[in-house]
């Protein structure tokens, strides 16, 4: 086949690569020129994923990968297009759909009779329907279940384990039609191999869900009740520390019970996934008290801990502190909604002096972030762990001189490494 993957980020260019491995004719389409010479020059535009730097340059050695800014001109000679360009929301959880508008626009005047055109970008429930197949369809001039198919097909992969995750779970997918449903199950057939999981009842493979709807919800369900779990999971651990327990045992000893499945509590959700998802059903479901309620939860933890700290330190105004860890979570450069952000403010707020660290930016790129950088080994009056970088769970008091408190927000941390200092986690009383 021939196939357009419309985005080539952390998710999309993967992709890409993985139907190429497939022996597929792949083009790459993207408005930033820069990703699009790098991938054309077979090397990777971002660091961190697991395999793609190999399997780049041998795709596009042997021909199988390119990459261009006109996606129209792609589009017109594929047999199937992969939509999985951003789709932004606001604090307010209003979804900004200018970026899939524009790449829908090109697409569809590109777009020829027999192509199939699958969304995987996370949507509001009813968008491929309400949105993108009218949009198609005019920039087209042909109809939708009979000059072409669209589905929605989301992807459950996560940035760093692409290549295994696209293994590993299912390929739900959910046509406008029987026919596109179709079409859709013999394209993602083609394009992607699984494991054995013997501990699903339907086998792995791809999954048709009947609907574009009933796939849109799928994704935004299985986010949101990470979310909806997390918040749960801090505010036991808010009422834990109240009242003395260590709430990580009581979620082993909860969990040792197989109905029982809390995740673990924490400074902050971050990324692209977890925090956003909710809003994009939110905005569909305003009635839903629950998923509302663990949004707000959730997004309250950074004060939270930085409460933590003033508690255990007294008055923070001109206290030197340091945040450990811009990224949203560990071994991952991104800080999509990263707890960071969060937790300087509310540091600041107090009055104290703030400087970041983390392992994976640079100094100039953390200025660019609007933070001090800071070099572990530097005098400080507290530090407040915000991601779980594996660098850090083999910190000492000689990387924190001078350190009195110390909050660890995501329990790495060895206490027994700081025997000056007063070392709080989350969670335990």
């Amino acid at each position: 086949m021939k196939i357009t993957t419309v985005g080539l980020g952390k998710i999309g260019l993967p992709l890409a690569v993985q139907f190429a491995s497939m022996g597929h004719e792949v083009v790459g389409a993207d408005v930033n020129a820069s990703v699009v010479g790098l991938v054309n020059a077979g090397t990777e535009p971002f660091p961190g994923e697991e395999h793609l730097a190999e399997k780049l340059s041998e795709v596009v050695d042997a021909g199988r990968l390119s990459a261009t800014t006109d996606t129209a001109a792609a589009v017109s000679q594929s047999d199937a297009v992969v939509v999985v360009v951003p789709l932004f929301v606001d604090e307010d959880g209003v979804p900004d759909f200018g970026w899939m508008d524009s790449a829908t626009r090109d697409i569809a005047a590109g777009l020829r009779p027999g192509t199939l055109v699958a969304y995987e970008t996370t949507l509001p429930v009813g968008t491929t329907r309400s949105r993108w197949k009218p949009m198609l369809e005019e920039g087209s001039g042909l109809s939708e279940g009979v000059d072409f198919h669209l589905v929605f097909s989301p992807e459950r992969v996560l940035t760093g384990r692409v290549f295994a995750d696209l293994r590993k779970y299912p390929k739900l997918i959910g046509g406008l039609s029987p026919e596109g449903a179709k079409a859709a199950s013999a394209f993602y057939e083609a394009v992607l191999e699984f494991d054995e999981r013997p501990d699903l009842g339907r086998g792995n493979g791809v999954w048709d869900l009947g609907s574009a709807e009933a796939a849109e919800m799928a994704k935004l369900a299985e986010t949101t009740y990470r979310d909806v779990n997390i918040g749960l999971a801090n505010q036991f651990a808010v009422f834990a520390q109240r009242a003395g327990i260590d709430v990580y045992q009581v979620i082993e000893a909860s969990n040792s019970q197989p109905y029982s499945h809390i995740h673990r509590p924490g400074i902050a959700v971050g990324g692209h996934c977890i925090p956003v998802y909710p809003r994009l059903y939110l905005w569909n479901d305003e009635d839903a008290t629950v998923v509302r309620a663990a949004r707000e939860a959730n997004a309250a933890m950074p004060a939270f801990a930085v409460g933590m700290a003033r508690g255990a330190f007294g008055d923070l105004a001109g206290a030197q502190a340091v945040v450990l860890g811009a990224s949203y979570r560990g071994g991952v450069k991104e800080t999509a909604f990263s707890g960071v952000f969060g937790t300087v403010e509310a540091l600041r707020a107090e009055g104290a002096e703030v400087t970041v660290h983390d392992p994976m930016y640079t100094h100039d790129e953390l200025r660019t972030l609007g933070f001090t950088p800071h070099d572990l080994g530097s005098q400080v009056d507290l530090a407040v762990l915000q991601t779980d970088h594996g660098e850090y769970r083999g910190l000492t008091a000689a990387d924190l001189p001078g350190a009195t408190v110390i909050v660890d927000g995501r329990s790495v941390l060895d206490a027994d490494a700081f025997p000056d200092a007063r070392v709080l986690t989350i969670g335990r009383g």
